[in-house]
């Protein structure tokens, strides 16, 4: 049987409140990303995008002079592998999705700056096409990278909250029991 002791330590309220913020961000972008063609609002998925990227780079900051909590004893050495690739790898992706978008509209046929909320204008990159295109591509192909490591996390906080019972998910949700 597992000690639900084990598994109470929490994040701080710091990065409680960057995680739910940025994942909610994210998971609004890729739904705008997605949808576009539908929905429009490019200029509402450029602003949000620049948002992750600079709520990540405070995050990484953060993270960096602050430890996470150690996972509990129990638990296993490939779910202790998965959990910190996937970890580290969403973090590579909150920065490399608005970078390559940024390149993507920056190498376009008409690169002009970025509106950020009408609060801001962001300047285009200095690059060319070529850089453009790459931009786009790998903007395409990293947000369904994104998608399926969302919904592998999402996937994997469920699985602790409904099936194993151990009070992981409650680490990062503020307002779960231990």
């Amino acid at each position: 049987m597992i000690d639900r002791r084990d598994a109470v330590l929490r994040y701080s309220r710091v990065a409680m409140l960057f995680h739910w913020t940025i994942a909610a961000l994210v998971i609004v972008n890729l739904a705008i990303g997605l949808l576009h063609d539908a929905i429009g609002g490019m200029a509402l998925h450029k602003a949000v995008g620049l948002t992750v990227l600079g709520l990540t780079a405070a995050r990484l900051g953060w993270r960096l002079l602050h430890r996470a909590p150690p996972l509990p004893a129990h638990t296993p050495g490939w779910e202790r592998a998965a959990a910190h690739a996937t970890h580290w790898t969403l973090y590579l992706l909150m920065v490399a999705m608005p970078l390559t978008g940024w390149l993507m509209v920056s190498g376009g046929p008409m690169p002009r700056p970025t509106s950020w909320f009408g609060l801001a204008q962001v300047p285009p990159l200095p690059v060319g096409r070529a850089a453009g295109g790459f931009g786009h591509e790998a903007h395409e192909l990293l947000g369904w990278l994104m998608l399926a490591l969302v919904l592998l996390h999402v996937a994997a906080a469920l699985r602790h909250r409904v099936l194993l019972r151990d009070g992981m998910l409650a680490r990062m949700a503020p307002l779960l029991d231990r």
